[in-house]
């Protein structure tokens, strides 16, 4: 934020009076066009934020202009975290996302790191994100179809932490999920028709290759296929 404080260093009846909030002056430098209805501003050389083409005028951000601080802080503290807030709103209606795959997509939108912030913490707040929920379903929903080892990759990829991942796996053990790796295979393995005497080395090395994919080691792959080490 573009305030210092400063100390007065002046005393009433013994006391010093409060530190006053100074607002520094700053200069549009830029204004770059992003799309016909958008642009984006930058103050004193940096990316700042960006405003519809009406905003501009209505907060008279003009290049080479300094910005006023009243604008300033409307910019920041009303009109970009209302926008951030529906915006993720929007985006939760059609999926479900993690934190960090929320934040991605606000980044996307040039919102400022801290008004992205704000729109996470207020959709988390109604528990419109839960990384802890979305693990547990993610799990639920490939338990039947990837290895252990895949799934925390896959979780991992999506920006869930390491704790939070395990706390999912524990959450959904304690719901009665198991998860049978060998089982898992042969299921796979079921659903390809796979058939040992009648499948050729090339067949199995394509085989392999998919359940590798799919996270399981080596030897699980070789064990259910009932193929030699050197596959």
């Amino acid at each position: 934020m573009p305030w210092l404080m400063q100390k007065t260093g002046k005393k009433t009846a013994g006391r010093a009076l409060p530190n006053k909030r100074v607002w520094i002056t700053m200069k549009v430098t830029q204004i770059v066009e992003l799309s016909k209805s958008r642009s984006k501003v930058y103050i004193e050389q940096e990316f700042a934020f960006v405003l519809y083409k009406g905003e501009l005028r209505l907060y008279c951000v003009r290049e080479g202009e300094e910005i006023t601080e009243e604008a300033y802080r409307i910019i920041m503290e009303e009109v970009l975290p209302k926008r951030a807030k529906l915006r993720a709103m929007n985006l939760l209606k059609s999926r479900e996302y993690t934190t960090s795959q929320l934040r991605r997509k606000l980044a996307q939108g040039c919102y400022p790191e801290k008004v992205i912030q704000q729109a996470l913490d207020y959709v988390a707040s109604f528990h419109y994100t839960d990384d802890l929920r979305y693990a547990v379903s993610f799990i639920t929903s490939h338990e039947s179809d990837r290895s252990r080892r895949r799934i925390e990759q896959d979780l991992s990829g999506k920006g869930i932490p390491k704790e939070v991942i395990a706390k999912a796996w524990f959450q959904w053990e304690e719901q009665g999920g198991v998860l049978e790796e060998q089982a898992i295979i042969d299921s796979l393995l079921k659903k390809k028709h796979y058939n040992p005497e009648q499948t050729d080395y090339k067949e199995q090395q394509r085989l392999f290759a998919f359940l590798l994919r799919k996270g399981f080691s080596a030897e699980q792959i070789r064990k259910a296929l009932h193929a030699d080490c050197d596959i």
